[in-house]
């Protein structure tokens, strides 16, 4: 399994925005999304434009100390027909804040984990892209499509940061539920894409990538992969979906339920 490099990360970024954007104009500002229950199309458009152009301006400003952070948000145009072109916009600009030098400069990581900053939100802005992306294209009655290798990437972020010092900190409640006795759980991309092995520990869950025999094995495409991870399509219709589970399925179902986003 290979990392996925920045340029195409930054173009996913743009890309999966794009898509974002047609499917929020095909489903209309007041539609209610499925996958965020609690959300509407407008509260995702303005989610995810505010967050790149928050983003972009922590990377571009270099900002290390967390008491600097951005305070000021982007403000959502009030005609959804200037929607596309306010996301096309945020989509750059967080797309070109990541140079080169971005991705190895000091900037404040919010999972304190060992990446860098530019890293870390390179990937993180990826992620709502592509997630958020789905939201939306779901709720235009759209069908899945994330390619393996960003999938792939994503489902690692995923899993970093579920085992990050941060999200012991902040979301102690989830990471000690998904503590054991060493059950093991396997997720394998049948594209290819890649492999990763959980293990509850005592002492907190790890994981790492690669397979070996464990307790259960979920396999699939990455993409679908990913959102089932993600909670974007549930788990019990697993079959349906074309993902297959070979062992206990109920420590797959206890994962799930202990490992929800703040923003899900």
């Amino acid at each position: 399994m290979t990392e996925l490099n920045a340029d195409r990360a930054r173009q996913a970024i743009v890309e999966h925005t794009r898509r974002l954007a047609e499917a929020a104009a095909a489903a209309g500002p007041g539609a209610v999304v499925p996958t965020a229950p609690e959300w509407t199309i407008t509260d995702l458009v303005e989610h995810v434009g505010q967050t790149q152009h928050w983003v972009a301006e922590m990377v571009e400003r270099r900002i290390v100390d967390p008491t600097e952070l951005p305070t000021d948000a982007a403000k959502l145009p009030a005609d959804p027909g200037e929607w596309p072109a306010w996301l096309s916009e945020s989509a750059t600009r967080v797309a070109n804040a990541f140079s080169d030098d971005a991705l190895v400069a000091p900037v404040f990581n919010a999972a304190g984990d060992e990446r860098t900053g530019g890293q870390f939100w390179l990937t993180s802005s990826l992620n709502e892209a592509v997630v958020h992306g789905f939201d939306a294209v779901y709720t235009a009655g759209g069908a899945p499509d994330v390619d393996a290798d960003v999938a792939a990437e994503l489902i690692s972020n995923h899993l970093k940061m579920l085992t990050s010092p941060t999200w012991e900190m902040l979301r102690s409640e989830s990471a000690h539920a998904i503590r054991g006795a060493g059950e093991t759980l396997q997720w394998l991309a049948l594209d290819g894409a890649g492999a990763w092995f959980i293990e509850q520990r005592p002492d907190g869950a790890t994981w790492r990538p690669g397979t070996q025999p464990a307790d259960v094995t979920v396999t699939g495409p990455a993409g679908l992969l990913l959102l089932i991870l993600t909670r974007r399509l549930p788990f019990a219709d697993h079959e349906a979906a074309g993902i297959g589970v070979d062992g206990d399925a109920a420590l797959v179902q206890h994962w799930l339920d202990n490992t929800a986003h703040i923003a899900d």
